[in-house]
């Protein structure tokens, strides 16, 4: 079978959570490596998703630098648009809170 790996960064804003992890990992970028492998027999190119691996540096003390966490893309997914969720309403309560002020000294 052909593989290939493509790797991006995500960034989060805040502390999250992924699955099989007890802990939530920190804010701030992270690489994400996903494998797929060539769908053969077809008449046009197509890959198939095998696998998600989000990498988490290690913590002072800890005795591994990084390590590869397999995680589910959907859940992947729904961590990001969480964070950005929470990010856009704390901006807006900003802004909001911003404007009470301006009025009120005005």
């Amino acid at each position: 079978m052909t593989t290939r790996t493509t790797r991006t960064a995500v960034t989060f804003t805040s502390p999250f959570f992924i699955g099989g992890l007890e802990d939530p990992l920190p804010a701030g970028a992270y690489d994400v490596d996903t494998d797929e492998e060539l769908i053969e027999g077809l008449s046009f190119l197509a890959y198939r998703r095998v696998q998600t691996v989000l990498y988490v540096p290690g913590e002072p003390g800890q005795t591994f630098v990084m390590r590869m966490v397999t995680v589910d893309p959907g859940e992947l997914d729904a961590a990001l648009e969480h964070d950005r969720f929470e990010n856009e309403a704390a901006e807006q309560g900003d802004a909001e809170s911003a404007r009470a002020t301006t009025m009120n000294a005005a």
